[in-house]
């Protein structure tokens, strides 16, 4: 799986410090109601929030990683375990107070299992913040390329072996081809609707485009 490691320099993006902004709004609620707030983040990376660190500073969050291996952490804010986000078996119904996933499930493979992550998201807290670039955002995001998402097949494999993209070397073979088109399914805002009903599903706009979609449940 190629799943694409971001460099830091795009925590600087002012979308993601909004975006990053609201989803505290949310912990916030938390903090009012029960003074602390369990976090489970899916997919989530411990640079992800020290970009963000004076957005949070003082506040009594408990953080949990999930990634497919867990990482080492020397920060008694946070834990990180090894658990698939279409199976958190680890976690009981309703362990957490709030899940929060950045630009994960569009990684995870098919609608299956973008179905399965959702359906667990919704299981492990009553609130959640799950973020996901838009298909119809002109410029593919992990690409870096405008409109490669709605070429043919046969057109995308060409680019890829001819090219890197993005975060994506240039493809060795037509192996390495479709493991990289395979490596992101993005969603449009009707099928994060079906994934999330019981959420409100946020546009994040960029002059008359949406860049993004945030499924939200308060």
């Amino acid at each position: 799986m190629f799943l694409s490691v971001e460099p830091d320099a795009v925590y600087k993006n002012e979308f993601r410090r909004r975006r990053f902004a609201s989803f505290l709004a949310m912990a916030d609620e938390v903090l009012a109601a029960r003074g602390s707030c369990r976090i489970l983040d899916v997919g989530g990376r411990l640079e992800h929030w020290a970009a963000f660190a004076d957005l949070w500073a003082g506040m009594a969050l408990q953080i949990t990683l999930s990634n497919l291996e867990a990482v080492p952490v020397d920060d008694p804010r946070f834990t990180s375990v090894a658990a698939d986000a279409r199976a958190l078996t680890l976690f009981a119904d309703d362990s957490f107070d709030l899940v929060y996933s950045n630009s994960v499930i569009e990684h995870v493979g098919t609608w299956t299992d973008q179905k399965r992550m959702a359906a667990e998201i919704r299981r492990v807290a009553p609130r959640h913040f799950v973020q996901t670039p838009n298909y119809w955002f002109p410029v593919e995001p992990h690409f870096r390329l405008p409109f490669i998402q709605w070429l043919p097949e046969p057109w995308r494999l060409s680019i890829v072996q001819r090219r890197a993209c993005g975060f994506y070397p240039r493809a060795a073979d037509i192996d390495q081809a479709y493991g990289i088109l395979d490596d992101a399914r993005l969603l449009t805002f009707d099928a994060m609707r079906s994934l999330f009903p019981d959420s409100e599903i946020v546009r994040e706009r960029v002059a008359l485009f949406t860049k993004s979609l945030i499924a939200v449940r308060r």
